[in-house]
């Protein structure tokens, strides 16, 4: 990671001002802005319990990350089957089943729907289409 070292990572303060100076929030413009902002991302969502100020801040790399991705995956997307897609992005992402799972209320979940098993249900398409800023007919069966 060029802009912030590992070594922080594994300590990251707790306010957000102390967040900001380690990693400023800025418009992702490139690949390399986007890998070091979504390593800071991984490290903040490895957090057990993230502080206000934690949390805040994850909340706002969230956004950048998704109008960066609104801007430059959303093409790649068409024509792939729901699940298809979903894998991109989790991919793009760097997401797990497990943390798809954990974003849609149950761990178990994300595998099921990775494999077939399971179907979006509306909820869920919603909560998707917020969390990675797409189209939520992006997930309807083709």
């Amino acid at each position: 990671m060029s802009r912030v070292k590992r070594s922080l990572l594994r300590a990251l303060p707790g306010r957000f001002l102390d967040l900001v100076r380690l990693y400023p929030p800025h418009a992702i413009e490139n690949e390399s802005d986007y890998d070091d902002t979504l390593e800071v991302l991984e490290a903040l969502l490895r957090l057990r319990r993230p502080t206000q100020g934690q949390a805040h801040y994850l909340e706002t790399l969230t956004q950048l990350v998704e109008a960066y991705d609104a801007l430059h995956y959303t093409d790649d997307l068409k024509g792939l089957s729901p699940v298809e897609a979903l894998g991109t992005l989790l991919a793009s992402h760097q997401m797990t089943a497990s943390d798809l799972g954990r974003l849609l209320g149950s761990r178990s979940l994300g595998s099921k729907l990775l494999r077939g098993e399971r179907d979006l249900s509306q909820a869920h398409i919603r909560k998707l289409s917020k969390h990675f800023a797409v189209d939520p007919s992006l997930f309807f069966g083709r």
